[in-house]
């Protein structure tokens, strides 16, 4: 069983390939000192990655012209489909006064763009703007009643939607703003903010073959006291426009982070394989560490059990059609399609993809709280115990 200090000792960092793609189209999207900030790495690291990857791809200016065309027209439709939405909401107050129209535009805010609902309700933003600043005269309760709202909704948004009351309380607190979830919980509804909703999962496990299996070495005992000692992986399907995209994860159970993943459009045992060479490449190829999973017949592979075997892993599978020996990947996994997949549209794999890797290794690892480590990210978590 290794120690903590394999964590302690500053060692250059390993990226697979997959990291290295999904890291540079985070970059394109949010910067690149963005993206290093929230990936942990320096900006450096990510130009150099960047370099490398133009020298391996060359684009036709045509193919780039023919990116550019598709883009413009993505916005044209979101921007008709946006107007769409508001006639169908507000087409009850196109004939009424400004007023009324400036009452709406307020109220929905959140949902709309305020430029487009203007232009539909055929107003003038400065108009707007006006109307909202000398609307009524607030008492001092109703000043600090929005105030608060304000806090509110942009912590709410900040966490893009996923946190409820609990959560957003201890956000307000690290911010300076002392407030009560009952506080917040009114002002969530008062502004009609709900946190994402579960919803149920099928099962993916295919249990039925005749290969091989482990015995429960977990024994569903997710305590860790160091990191290293116990990892539980499992797969999962998300869908697209394109077809399924499957997601294998290996978390590590001191923290609750995930430190190996791997998707791919096939659920074949290349998918755990991968996952479980990111995490002993992440972790410095630690050795006795019980790698539980489910029963399912990539695990149960001879390709996973050799990497098992080279590595000096333990391998620990669980009971049969148990969903609680795997406790852990499941609650990820429903974290993970409540607060990132579920009400969004996904037109290729590519996308989702792009979705998962930032969630996982932006929100998930270094943002999100967690309540089984007293309500911090993994990494603060693992930063805390550790130093």
């Amino acid at each position: 069983m290794t120690k903590p200090a394999t964590l302690m000792k500053k060692q250059r960092a390993r990226y697979t390939d997959t990291y290295r793609e999904e890291a540079l189209q985070l970059a394109e999207r949010v910067g690149v000192a963005t993206a290093a900030h929230d990936l942990g790495v320096q900006p450096s690291q990510i130009y150099q990655w960047r370099a490398k990857a133009q020298q391996r791809k060359s684009v036709t200016e045509r193919e780039q012209a023919l990116a550019d065309e598709n883009a413009r027209l993505k916005r044209q439709l979101a921007e008709v489909s946006e107007e769409l939405a508001i006639n169908k909401k507000g087409g009850g107050v196109l004939r009424e006064k400004p007023e009324v129209k400036y009452a709406f535009i307020q109220q929905h805010r959140q949902a709309f763009c305020i430029r487009h609902m203007c232009a539909v309700f055929g107003v003038a933003r400065s108009g707007y703007y006006v109307w909202r600043q000398r609307a009524g005269n607030p008492s001092p309760r109703r000043r600090q009643q929005a105030d608060l709202d304000q806090h509110v909704a942009q912590a709410y948004h900040d966490r893009k939607g996923r946190s409820g009351a609990p959560r957003l309380v201890l956000d307000l607190h690290d911010n300076g703003l002392s407030v009560n979830r009952k506080t917040v919980a009114a002002s969530l509804r008062r502004q009609g903010l709900r946190a994402k909703a579960a919803r149920k999962f099928k099962a993916t496990t295919n249990s039925k073959h005749t290969l091989p299996v482990a015995p429960n070495l977990l024994k569903q005992d997710f305590v860790a006291t160091s990191p290293n000692q116990k990892w539980v992986g499992d797969i999962t399907y998300l869908g697209t426009e394109q077809g399924w995209l499957y997601l294998a994860v290996v978390i590590d159970l001191f923290s609750r982070r995930i430190i190996g993943w791997a998707m791919s459009h096939r659920m074949k045992a290349d998918i755990v394989c991968e996952a479980l060479e990111m995490a002993l490449s992440k972790r410095q190829n630690p050795t006795g560490v019980i790698t539980h999973s489910d029963r399912g017949s990539q695990y149960c592979s001879s390709d996973y059990q050799k990497l098992i075997k080279r590595h000096k892993l333990r391998c620990s599978m669980s009971a049969k059609g148990n969903c609680y020996d795997n406790a852990c990947a499941e609650s990820f996994f429903h974290s993970l399609k409540v607060e990132a997949i579920h009400g969004e549209r996904f037109d290729t794999r590519g996308a989702m993809r792009r979705q998962v890797f930032e969630y996982i290794e932006v929100d998930y690892n270094r943002q999100r709280r967690h309540s089984a480590i007293g309500m911090i990210s993994p990494e603060a978590f693992e930063v805390r115990m550790i130093a």
